[in-house]
């Protein structure tokens, strides 16, 4: 049983992951030492859903806007009554930006706090962790974001509601050939799955279209000076480079890049999706480009202007892709487990992939038969201290 200490200690500790945490652990501490585990039973009176984010670490912003947009998702099924008069609780783990934690928390997610579906995470290399523990395990898992191929490969367990870097990478050399770009050089993080995906396919799809890659160079995250890298770089006169990296890097790649005079357009993905991009960067990413998911001041469908205005009144800033994609995660499981023939593992998972034109604020979401949702994508250009949509891009036009 929880003594009155140990309750408030927790409660602390865990009110900077939201109201799910702080919600799940109130119920186990007035349920004294009963075993209140049943997550999707028969006699529970609660469904258990497990989150897990970087809510801190290098990319803290990713997790803590994901977080946003799934816990407004779950509030809003049980403001309509949940299921079946289950409501849903959401238990986060912060997994503090590391594939190691992301491996512990999910773990601890599905063995002690017995949640019977997972949400997360943001960064590939996570998900591929996380992911691995929840098929072993039977929980199905939705990523928000995660876009490395590799990570729903993991197994019939483990699905998403973005797109992939197989589209993302050919979505920047489709832009980039149609920039009218000829040269074009690679600047890799070698740590990042999500980096050397991207990579590996824009290489080959700007190849296909004509494009010549003139360098690649690499760096790790962490790093702080990349001038070296990017004198090579220059050496061989690129007309733009492509850097598929995190935000947390960007900025102070595109300030070297000015400053050893390497002064062409950066081409990213939505790795660079996070409001301290411009900030890190200054004025140095003026006109580079990224390709992203969702953008709230240029989407006008009712649904998605009804959530930017709600997202809005909850939280005081508009949600950025992140939250959008967060939300979406949330509703489209929320949807599966109303229509799932049991509240289980299984029955969770069959019901997710039978997910057909959902209408997700960031688009329809289908879940085709790699569990991977299939998606248009928009490319921002960077001006001043804004994005301004530049360009759409539909898998059908970029051969996909």
């Amino acid at each position: 049983m929880l003594t009155n200490l140990t309750y408030n200690l927790m409660i602390k500790r865990l009110s900077a992951v939201g109201t799910g945490c702080v919600l799940a652990l109130s119920m186990l501490a007035t349920s004294g030492c009963k075993d209140h585990s049943g997550g999707g039973t028969a006699n529970s009176t609660e469904i258990k859903v497990g989150e897990y984010a970087s809510l801190t670490g290098d990319t803290a912003t990713f997790g803590q806007s994901t977080h946003l947009g799934i816990q407004m998702a779950i509030d809003e099924a049980n403001a309509s009554g949940g299921v079946n008069g289950k409501k849903f609780v959401l238990v986060t783990e912060d997994d503090a930006s590391k594939p190691d934690q992301a491996q512990s928390v999910v773990t601890k997610l599905i063995t002690q706090d017995k949640v019977v579906a997972m949400l997360g995470e943001v960064a590939s290399t996570r998900s591929m962790r996380g992911g691995a523990v929840c098929q072993q395990s039977q929980i199905p898992m939705i990523s928000p974001s995660s876009t490395n191929p590799k990570v729903t490969q993991v197994g019939n367990y483990v699905f998403r509601v973005c797109f992939t870097d197989d589209f993302q990478g050919a979505v920047d050399a489709k832009f980039a050939h149609d920039q009218g770009y000829k040269k074009v050089a690679v600047f890799k993080d070698l740590k990042s799955d999500y980096s050397v995906g991207f990579s590996d396919v824009f290489s080959k799809e700007f190849a296909k279209l004509g494009g010549a890659i003139t360098n690649v160079q690499s760096y790790q995250s962490g790093d702080t000076d990349f001038k070296a890298q990017l004198n090579s770089l220059k050496a061989g006169n690129p007309e733009a480079v492509l850097v598929p990296g995190y935000y947390t890097e960007m900025g102070t790649i595109a300030r070297q890049a000015k400053d050893v005079g390497l002064n062409v357009p950066l081409l990213g993905g939505d790795g660079w999706d996070s409001p301290d991009l411009i900030p890190g960067a200054g004025t140095a990413l003026e006109g580079s480009f990224f390709a992203d998911h969702y953008f709230a001041t240029e989407l006008k469908d009712p649904a998605t202007q009804t959530f930017i205005q709600a997202f809005k009144a909850k939280n005081g800033k508009d949600p950025d892709a992140l939250a959008a994609l967060g939300y979406d995660a949330g509703k489209v499981l929320i949807d599966a487990v109303k229509r799932a023939k049991t509240i289980d593992g299984p029955g969770i998972r069959d019901a997710i992939a039978a997910t057909k034109d959902f209408p997700g604020v960031t688009g329809k979401i289908t879940m085709d038969a790699n569990r991977n949702a299939r998606k248009s994508a928009l490319v921002f250009q960077i001006k001043g201290k804004e994005f301004k949509v530049f360009k759409t891009y539909t898998p059908e036009q970029v051969g996909q």
